[in-house]
């Protein structure tokens, strides 16, 4: 089954919004064996999607329109779908009764504009939406499947979950099965993470493909076969073999959020931690405290950017700054285990380094950064060398921390 995708909303095309209906469709969709042949995305105009839809509609076995299903004068996708499918459109006195019912729950009347909302190209399947006001649709006309689906990305996704991807399923005319994984590295270059991944294959099947973000790189191996159990095992194969290429790079997998691991780490073993910043300025502890719970293990931070803070705050000995500089093994040791004493945490990590454009030397380049971790048992130091700009500088070095405490918990 080959299918195509339209994304409705000007605000997409102005890129006011990012548009994350693509990933996630295109995900489900592959992992039933539905290849998402094209993507595209339109205005707020009639004519522009009746375009783009009767010609998605021309070409592909299954259509999915997100988007434009609201009360509002430019929300338009059923009504040029009517149009195109040359189908009237007719009001459904159930959906229109579960509006005034949703309304007076909250104690109020159904607006007039409301009324839109009920209205159907005739012969629709209705698709419950059970976080909005706004049915999805399903148009079935001449062997092709044409959803409807709104917008907003909670609504979308809870329709397609609980009545799309169960009518797709029982029509049994999916073709190979994907599966994949990701993995996650980070103080390594995108062109050195291929290179040494050069000979393990690309396009085939199984196949690598690699994404940069900002101090980080993800490869993803992919596998394609009728059997889900020859899939994954594909997958399991190669990723095995990746991860051997990039052990001391890897700092997580799939859909791994690694504070978010760390910090089930910390509760379980009834752990705290804190953390002495420089060139990250405070993003590792903000990663930390993003975590519902975080207080529970998360006792504090100094970001300590001058000598004098580093001096004051955390005890790093002056002698140490004069003698190795700010950006040294030694002052990231002092850092980590000067906040540990000065918080009480069980452990803690001192971060220091370069995070550029400017301030880099041939001894001490651009990306060059020492992370500390301090323990109970004694305090060990990393050097890492990350590429890319301040911002990557900055996210890479704040993924090592994390691993390195990871690591250290048995993660």
């Amino acid at each position: 089954m080959q299918a195509e995708l339209i994304f409705t909303g000007t605000e997409l095309l102005r890129g006011e919004i990012l548009n994350t209906h693509a990933q996630y469709l295109g995900r489900r969709l592959a992992a039933m064996g539905i290849d998402a042949a094209l993507h595209t995305t339109v205005g707020d105009y009639w004519d522009r999607l009746a375009d783009s839809l009767a010609r998605a509609v021309s070409r592909s076995d299954l259509v999915i329109v997100t988007g434009g299903l609201g009360s509002t004068t430019d929300d338009l996708t059923k009504e040029t779908a009517a149009g195109v499918l040359g189908l009237p459109m007719v009001q459904d006195q159930t959906t229109l009764s579960w509006l005034k019912d949703l309304y007076r729950s909250r104690s109020l009347r159904l607006p007039e504009v409301m009324d839109k909302q009920s209205f159907f190209p005739l012969g629709s399947r209705i698709l419950p939406n059970p976080r909005g006001s706004a049915p999805g649709v399903l148009i079935e006309k001449d062997r092709r499947y044409i959803f409807l689906l709104p917008g907003p990305p909670g609504e979308l996704k809870a329709i397609f979950e609980e009545s799309v991807e169960p009518f797709l399923a029982a029509l049994d005319i999916r073709g190979m099965l994907v599966r994949s994984k990701i993995i996650k590295v980070t103080g390594i270059a995108e062109a050195m993470v291929q290179q040494n991944l050069a000979d393990l294959g690309g396009q085939g099947n199984p196949g690598l493909a690699y994404l940069a973000k900002p101090g980080e790189v993800h490869v993803r191996v992919t596998a394609r076969s009728e059997s889900p159990q020859a899939a994954e095992d594909m997958v399991s194969e190669l990723a095995g073999r990746v991860k051997e290429r990039l052990a001391g790079f890897i700092f997580g997998e799939d859909e791994e959020i690694i504070e978010e691991t760390v910090g089930a780490l910390l509760l379980d073993k009834g752990l705290s931690v804190s953390t002495a910043e420089s060139c990250t300025g405070g993003l590792i502890a903000k990663r930390l405290t993003s975590i519902p719970g975080s207080s529970g293990y998360f006792l504090g931070s100094v970001v300590a950017y001058d000598n004098m803070v580093k001096e004051r705050l955390l005890g790093v000995p002056r002698k140490t700054l004069e003698q190795h500089g700010a950006v040294s093994r030694e002052t990231a040791v002092a850092m980590a285990q000067g906040v540990r004493d000065l918080t009480g945490s069980s452990l803690a990590v001192g971060v220091t380094g370069i995070a550029g454009p400017g301030g880099g030397t041939q001894d001490k380049p651009v990306g060059l950064v020492f992370i500390a971790l301090a323990v109970d048992c004694g305090t060990a130091c990393h050097q890492f060398r990350f590429p890319g700009n301040r911002t990557s500088v900055r996210w890479g070095a704040s993924n090592a921390a994390l691993n390195l405490i990871k690591l250290h918990l048995g993660g």
